[in-house]
């Protein structure tokens, strides 16, 4: 008989002292008003917490207690079993060039920054306020503020980009260094739009606590730290370590007070898997699975009576010899077992798929099917095998390419076909609306210049997405020079503008409902083997009625490409996508990357790229920062004209910006006078 037990180490409903103590026996579960939950736990004992990032220090020096995260050194407000951590984060200050201490390295903890609580704040004016991680220290976000002097003593409106700015930061990161860069050379001397001078700074703050519990944003100025949201994960932690597989005993699966704990009745045996690990008696013939996320999974596998049989057969071949009668009947016995085994193993199998099906998504995707809300074609479910099978089991030589969402595979399908295979990071609840709003965005687009979706996959650890097969990399690729084979000539260049702005005019007027993309950039922008340009990645789009307007959102976007209009007022519009497609213009008519290095300064001065060719263009210094492949092709009038479109789809009004429709027309008609001349 196999027997399944489910539930949560706590769930949300549960009111507080409707739970038992968390921490492992005898150890103790509390610092102050803090809950101290098991992995975590407080020395000297080191059998009280996992392993070493999981000790608390308990400081009995103040009242209340107060705990600490030991080898980070960060004040503990808060930690939720269901993977979050509250602490206290530092604010690092900017003096004269000089800087306070920055946030704490987390690499190689079992903790991460969340991008889903968080937000990068900045308070200071006229600089760039940029963020750091990864061993190359490549910037991987930043915002900027405008000065408003009269605004320094007016009535707080909140951190909207004047004085002050906020942004959101990528996902998985465990490295933050904070920096605060001149916009130019003249301007880092400049004292009369510096009047915050003695005030920047720059931190990663819980959102929700900055918005409800300052009167004014300057107020940080006064504080050494504020709260800051970590997510920790067992998947993340060292497994090698867990002590549960190291001390008999010790697996004890604690619920809610009605459930109390299960005991496994004797020694156990652990083993790890990725996520979490399994713990089996061979006693009593009880085993659970342990999952980072909280989930425990327990049933009866048989160990026990296979042990039984095999005893008693020995027993009876010892005293009757080696009969050919017992050894079928040892035979049949062995059969048996393992027949129960694999029984048990595929019902095993078939619930962690439903698991992982439910926390993929699943039943929202199918509510977005079924709901009629939506034009979306069928969306093919693939199962887990056929994916394993085409990737050769996600081999590293078929990784096509990795970004913040995810590892993309080169695959073949059984019916001969090649796919791209988007194999997601572990993400939280949070981010699974994301994912499942590409699959039904994709679903609804059926265009030569957009990427087409062709199924999904949810029922492995993470989410899985296949779509068509894309050979010839991304545009920026191509605009930075890293694929040397093919150089973008001035009439490809025109072309694939082209088709980006057809198949962005598609999306907001001629699609069933209009659809704004959100996160158009050269990294978005995909070529075929015939280098025609094909609209990727989806993510963070939003369909919108017919008689919508705009959506009213947190701000999401990439820095450089970002609406300025959008960053102000949370209100995204087709003119935002507008603003993006100008930036990719000037990417293909100037060679640079969004945020770049002004060449010749004495210090790494970064500037952005949009800002950078308006000005240019306002001094009469536009064939300075063309392209030289641009200059040698083209001619003097179809430049000025390319420009002039750029120029307008960056205009800081967006009513003053062209329409989609508007911006396709223009590009048309410069290609047919290329083909004419």
């Amino acid at each position: 008989m196999t027997i399944f037990l489910l539930w949560r180490i706590s769930t949300p409903e549960a009111e507080p002292d409707q739970l038992g103590p968390i921490a492992k026996p005898s150890c103790e579960t509390h610092c102050g008003d803090v809950s101290i939950p098991y992995p975590f736990g407080i020395g000297p004992s080191s059998s009280c917490y996992m392993y070493d990032w999981f000790e608390i220090h308990c400081d009995n020096s103040t009242s209340p207690h107060k705990p600490f995260l030991r080898a980070a050194k960060l004040e503990v407000l808060n930690i939720s079993i269901e993977g979050t951590l509250l602490v206290k984060n530092p604010v690092t200050f900017f003096f004269n060039g000089r800087k306070t201490p920055q946030a704490p390295n987390l690499m190689g903890s079992p903790f991460l920054y969340s991008q889903k609580y968080n937000r990068f704040t900045a308070v200071s004016c006229g600089f760039f306020a940029l963020v750091r991680s990864y061993h190359d220290q490549r910037v991987v976000g930043g915002c900027m503020s405008t000065c408003d002097k009269s605004a320094e003593t007016a009535h707080n409106h909140g951190c909207i980009g004047i004085n002050c700015c906020q942004t959101t930061l990528p996902q998985n990161l465990s490295v933050i260094e904070t920096e605060i860069k001149s916009e130019s050379e003249e301007s880092s001397t400049s004292g009369n739009d510096r009047m915050l001078a003695p005030y920047n700074y720059a931190f990663l703050v819980e959102h929700d606590w900055f918005q409800n519990n300052l009167s004014n944003f300057r107020d940080v100025k006064d504080m050494d730290s504020v709260p800051v949201v970590l997510e920790w994960s067992l998947s993340l932690a060292n497994m090698n370590n867990i002590d549960e597989c190291k001390a008999p005993n010790m697996c004890l699966a604690h619920g809610r007070s009605n459930i109390g704990k299960l005991n496994f009745g004797g020694p156990t045996t652990c083993e790890n898997f990725a996520g979490g690990h399994t713990c089996y008696s061979n006693t009593t013939g009880v085993a659970c699975d342990y999952y980072g996320t909280g989930f425990v999974l327990c049933y009866l596998y048989g160990k026990r009576r296979w042990l039984l049989q095999t005893s008693r057969i020995k027993t009876i071949l010892l005293g009757l010899g080696m009969g050919l009668g017992l050894l079928l009947l040892f035979l049949g016995a062995w059969y048996g077992a393992w027949h129960v085994y694999k029984v048990i193993k595929k019902r095993k199998d078939i619930k962690r798929k439903e698991i992982f099906f439910k926390r993929n998504g699943g039943l929202l995707l199918e509510k977005q099917l079924l709901s009629g809300e939506h034009n979306v074609e069928k969306v093919k479910l693939f199962k887990s095998k056929e994916l394993e099978k085409s990737t050769d089991n996600f081999n590293i030589n078929r990784i096509l390419g990795q970004g913040a969402q995810g590892t993309v595979y080169k695959g073949m399908l059984t019916d001969g076909r090649i796919v791209a295979v988007k194999k997601s990071k572990i993400v939280d609840e949070g981010k699974l609306s994301e994912f499942i709003n590409e699959v039904v965005i994709l679903s609804q687009i059926n265009h030569r210049n957009v990427v087409k979706i062709l199924g999904c996959c949810l029922e492995t650890e993470v989410p899985i997405l296949v779509y068509e097969f894309i050979p010839n990399g991304t545009l920026s690729q191509y605009i930075q020079g890293k694929i040397e084979e093919c150089s973008l000539t001035w009439k490809m260049r025109i072309r694939i503008a082209t088709e980006i702005a057809g198949a962005l005019f598609y999306l907001h007027g001629a699609a069933s409902f209009p659809i704004f993309h959100r996160d158009i950039k050269s990294s978005n922008i995909l070529l075929d083997e015939k280098y025609r340009a094909k609209v990727a990645d989806f993510g963070t789009s939003r369909s919108i009625a017919t008689d919508q307007t705009h959506l009213t959102t947190l701000v999401n976007g990439t820095f450089g490409y970002l609406d300025p209009e959008y960053f102000q007022s949370n209100r995204f519009t087709e003119k935002s996508d507008v603003y993006s497609f100008g930036v990719v213009l000037v990417e293909l008519l100037t060679g640079q990357n969004p945020i770049f290095a002004i060449a010749g300064s004495q210090e790494e001065d970064y500037t952005s790229l949009a800002t950078y060719f308006i000005t240019s263009m306002q001094e009469n210094r536009l064939f300075d920062v063309v392209d030289a492949r641009v200059l040698k092709e083209g001619s003097e009038t179809e430049i000025r004209s390319f420009a002039n479109l750029a120029r307008m789809c960056l205009n800081l009004n967006g009513r003053n910006r062209p329409t989609m429709r508007e911006v396709t027309a223009e590009l048309e008609a410069l290609q047919i006078s290329q083909k004419n001349f």
